[in-house]
């Protein structure tokens, strides 16, 4: 019985570690994507984050390694606010297209964004906080475990080097 338990714990190990390795690799092949576009199928959806452009934009595409802005508003699934642009004085989010600090489902879901384009993105709970809830200070939860987010999105900017960066914010 005890064989049997152990065989158990290593197939249940080496299936996660699978799952991982095929996650990891969605994330990859999404920011590795020819031209930077994200990869959609037809129903809008890319790689589990469903998107829809309300506003189509004109200007510079973003895409992994250009410093993007924008401004924002994040929503739980029953609209509470969690977490936004105006609740950090208006101050567009600057950040570098595929590089760690941001959840994965974010940049998955501004990939592709043109300069003026605004778009809704609803993020699965793997590509955002996941199992984790995201507590305040005090130590509310601001965002519970397993939380699909709802984000509204203005790219407000896209530079391609540090002085592009520097200039936009001038």
């Amino acid at each position: 019985m005890c064989a049997i338990v152990e065989d158990m714990k290593r197939f249940l190990i080496a299936l996660v570690i699978i799952i991982i390795l095929i996650g990891g690799y969605f994330v990859f092949t999404n920011y590795s994507a020819p031209g930077g576009a994200p990869q959609e199928d037809t129903t809008g959806a890319t790689e589990d984050v469903q998107i829809q452009d309300t506003v189509v934009g004109e200007g510079a595409e973003a895409t992994p390694g250009t410093t993007v802005s924008v401004l924002y508003v994040g929503r739980l699934e029953d609209g509470t606010v969690f977490d936004s642009s105006e609740a950090h004085g208006n101050e567009p989010l600057t950040f570098v297209l595929g590089e760690p600090g941001l959840i994965p489902g974010f940049q998955i879901g501004v990939n592709g964004m043109k300069e003026g384009g605004e778009r809704v993105m609803a993020i699965p709970p793997s590509l955002g906080y996941g199992a984790q809830a995201v507590q305040d200070a005090e130590g509310n939860v601001i965002v519970p475990a397993n939380a699909v987010l709802i984000f509204n999105v203005r790219l407000v900017a896209v530079a391609t080097s540090a002085t592009d960066a520097v200039t936009e914010e001038e």
